[in-house]
């Protein structure tokens, strides 16, 4: 086997992890790049191999640092079959069109009021793509092998997100495995990842590489948040990745209701049309899921969901006291946009960033303390407060990871630790080394290995 790293290999995003086995070539997760003017440029630029020689791709999961590629993927020729569980397959249809959709409104945008270097601005990829892209998924059942040639694929759920699974590939008596994203034990949606048996090498995120997950209780400190800026007349903005993010802080927000912890009559709106169908995806994936069937079903009651564009920009103008929660999570595009220029401003609000924020992303920019930010090409003013609500990562920690690792039966000849910021990546990677005994590496973007 051979791995050469297309993305993911020097950054949290993009993920692309081509293996050639024997005479076939499959690429583990087609992801998008984020963040950094850097990383997103990349997004513009073709494979360093033909996209045709490409014999399929799996998925690990759906989140678009994993997926958000594949319609550029067709467009340069791949016309192999696109592997995933068949709820991965669905969320990724969701988010595949919101970002399709992002892309040709920003592109229009831009266009029309002259912001963009480029003329014309163009998306990177229309929704006609994106309906082109998902004729090519074949579902596969976790737990079941599927024979591609002389190797065999098997899918093990890790958490993280629904539908969300490490890839084995083994050929002969030589497995290769790839963790995906590893969710936590503790997570409010999804069960705790399984664990896999045997790996003679080892692909490993390290998003939460070099930190641990607080204590403290995300719940409560949300609750404080909402109480104490309704009582000075404020609102509270949510950003929240639709899928996923915006369902745990749902829960949590009925909970704390539920808990008279916050006033039941405080509106509280889902200003995202894409977390809204993910939320009825969840719904229908119960048995995949640790909450109550209970607590799936009431999981909107009483939430406003905004459909519509005018809708939202008369949330957007409302003076009301309210929270909302909207997409996109580090706030890098979408309806979250218009609600951010309305409230950072005002120092009577209060931005909530509920999870990761990518380098370079605006979400990373105001938890750094940022004092103003730029949107569609003017800059704002950030006089709101601005927080982090710790514990609601959809990630496993540096210490879930090195727990997940040890239940391997026997170490891996050789480690590769991928999917992190460096300082992340190389802090796991030093404890891996050290901790473990094992034979790690941080590849380079590009970089070809041998195994």
């Amino acid at each position: 086997m051979r791995v050469q790293f297309l993305g993911g290999a020097d950054t949290v995003t993009g993920s692309k992890h081509l293996v050639e086995v024997g005479s076939r070539r499959i690429l583990l997760d087609c992801g998008l790049f984020q963040g950094f003017k850097l990383f997103r440029q990349r997004n513009w630029a073709a494979l360093p191999v033909d996209a045709r020689s490409i014999d399929a791709v799996v998925l690990s999961h759906a989140h678009l640092d994993h997926s958000g590629w594949l319609p550029v993927l067709l467009r340069h020729g791949f016309k192999g079959p696109v592997i995933a569980t068949a709820a991965t397959r669905a969320l990724a249809e969701v988010l595949l069109l919101d970002a399709a959709h992002l892309q040709e409104e920003d592109a229009r945008r831009a266009n029309r009021h002259h912001y963009s270097r480029h003329s014309p601005a163009l998306p990177l990829y229309t929704r006609a793509d994106v309906q082109r892209t998902m004729t090519r998924f074949r579902p596969l059942e976790p737990g079941r092998e599927l024979a591609l040639d002389d190797c065999n694929l098997r899918l093990t759920p890790v958490g993280h997100l629904l539908g969300a699974c490490a890839v084995t590939l083994s050929q002969r008596r030589f497995t290769l495995a790839f963790s995906g994203d590893l969710g936590r034990p503790d997570d409010l949606l999804m069960p705790p990842p399984q664990t896999l048996s045997r790996a003679d090498a080892m692909l490993v995120e390290s998003t939460y590489g070099n930190r641990l997950h607080p204590r403290g209780d995300p719940q409560a400190q949300l609750g404080r948040i909402v109480r104490e800026t309704a009582q000075r007349g404020g609102s509270v903005l949510l950003p929240a990745f639709a899928v996923g993010r915006a369902q745990a802080l749902l829960l949590l927000l009925q909970r704390l209701r539920a808990a008279g912890a916050i006033a039941s009559q405080l509106p509280i709106f889902l200003d995202s049309p894409m977390a809204v169908q993910a939320t009825a995806l969840y719904q229908r994936h119960r048995g995949a899921l640790r909450v109550s069937p209970h607590e799936l079903r009431t999981l909107c009651d009483g939430v406003k969901l905004v459909s519509t564009a005018a809708q939202s920009m008369r949330l957007v103008g409302s003076r009301m006291p309210r929270v909302v929660i909207s997409a996109s999570g580090m706030a890098t595009g979408g309806r979250v946009l218009h609600h951010l220029k309305a409230m950072a401003p005002d120092e009577r609000h209060h931005i909530v960033m509920a999870g990761f924020q990518v380098g370079g992303s605006r979400g990373a920019h105001l938890l750094a303390g940022a004092r103003e930010i730029k949107i569609h090409g003017q800059y704002v003013p950030v006089r709101a407060q601005v927080s982090a609500l710790e514990g609601v990562s959809g990630h496993a920690d540096a210490n879930q990871v090195l727990d997940w690792l040890r239940a391997l039966r026997k170490p891996p000849a050789q480690t590769f630790v991928v999917h992190g910021e460096p300082d992340a990546a190389d802090a796991l990677r030093l404890r891996i080394q050290d901790e473990l005994q094992w034979s790690v590496q941080v590849p380079q973007h590009g970089t070809t290995v041998d195994l």
